[in-house]
């Protein structure tokens, strides 16, 4: 069951940059942001279930570091990434951002968002087509009451976005741009604040295949100029390969596993990570198709929550590993929050014992 990319493979696809990304910050050093036991639970309606789209994460994300959130829609990858910026309030656990707890009052939301931004993946959808681009850029600033010279703000901001001379984009209209100019405006209304935390949600999804690596290039190159830190949420493995330090793997609201991208994408553990990266044109043999009904967090099957759709337990090599009755009943426990290689899989942490006495 293990899939593996070939040296190097990544790279050739439509829209690969190479990493020219520096080291990130030190282990020792303290996260910029920090998320124990996160629950964001949605009630039901007409007497329906709760959805519970996040039910317990840790994640850390370090100055200066790359974090790719990957799984399959309806994961709860977009729900965790918006309550990261205070946009849903969780249920349960706590964010941290730079040692101190995330406030949810309306000043010290203000307060946040002045250091933490969200760029959201449909350009079209985001920018008010009545707004000239200086205005959409300069929104920001007069939110937040900026003191400084609007104008130097605005054209600083457009320029580190890739949009130059800024001067000749002030005037014009989101539907006189290209899809990748719309998107640079956009993450040039993110920069004008100078945040320290990006958060983009599918950022090159809506994007065609030849801009698609210009934007991760620029979004490489502005944590390189301005240390800037990000989560990038995306469905495409292909896209965290390229651009991330850390990846973490979502299934049904939980981290299923995590650790190094190269670590992750080269020899992942997890049955999830491995049907996910089976199906990348790079990818050798046949893609793996999941079975079973898509996940639904509003029915969390016992035991481990990817069971009822493992190729594993099917096969029966899990009955093989002495670990199916455990797939079935045994919850598994919630991933640390460090950057360390992680797996919530039974068979994955039976194995690995096996691998290790072999070698």
């Amino acid at each position: 069951m293990s899939s593996t990319l070939p040296d190097g493979a990544p790279d050739e696809a439509p829209g690969a940059v190479p990493d020219t990304a520096p080291d990130t910050a030190p282990d020792s050093a303290p996260p910029l942001l920090s998320v124990r036991g996160l629950h964001v639970t949605f009630p039901g309606r007409r007497g329906a279930a709760a959805a519970r789209a996040v039910d317990g994460v840790d994640l850390d994300i370090r100055r200066g570091e790359i974090v790719a959130l990957v799984g399959e829609s309806g994961c709860g990858k977009t729900t965790l990434a918006r309550s990261l910026l205070g946009l849903v309030r969780p249920t349960g656990g706590r964010v941290t951002f730079d040692g101190a707890p995330l406030g949810y009052s309306a000043r010290a939301l203000k307060a946040y968002r002045r250091r933490a931004q969200l760029v959201l993946q449909d350009p079209s959808g985001s920018l008010n087509p009545r707004h000239t681009v200086y205005d959409i850029v300069a929104e920001g600033l007069r939110i937040h009451g900026h003191a400084g010279d609007e104008r130097t703000a605005v054209a600083e901001a457009l320029s580190r976005a890739g949009l130059r001379p800024p001067e000749r984009f002030f005037l014009r209209y989101p539907h006189e741009l290209s899809g990748g100019q719309r998107q640079r405006v956009v993450i040039a209304g993110a920069l004008v604040l100078q945040p320290e935390l990006l958060v983009a949600d599918e950022p090159v999804a809506s994007l065609d295949a030849s801009v698609r690596g210009e934007i991760l290039a620029l979004l490489l190159r502005l944590r390189t100029e301005l240390g800037l830190s990000a989560l990038v949420v995306t469905h495409d493995l292909g896209l965290a390969w390229n651009i991330a330090d850390r990846v973490a793997v979502m299934y049904l609201g939980r981290i299923v596993e995590t650790g190094a991208v190269e670590q992750v994408l080269t020899a992942p553990r997890h049955p999830y990570t491995q049907a996910l990266l089976s199906v990348l044109p790079e990818a050798p043999g046949a893609p793996v198709v999941l079975t079973g009904e898509p996940p639904d967090p509003s029915y969390i099957p016992g035991g481990c929550r990817f069971h009822v759709r493992c190729p594993v337990l099917a096969s029966g090599e899990a009955v093989r590993a002495g670990v199916a009755d455990a797939c079935r009943n045994e919850e598994l426990e919630i991933l640390r929050g460090g950057d360390e290689s992680q797996v919530a899989c039974h068979w994955a942490r039976a194995e690995r014992p096996v691998a290790e006495r072999a070698g």
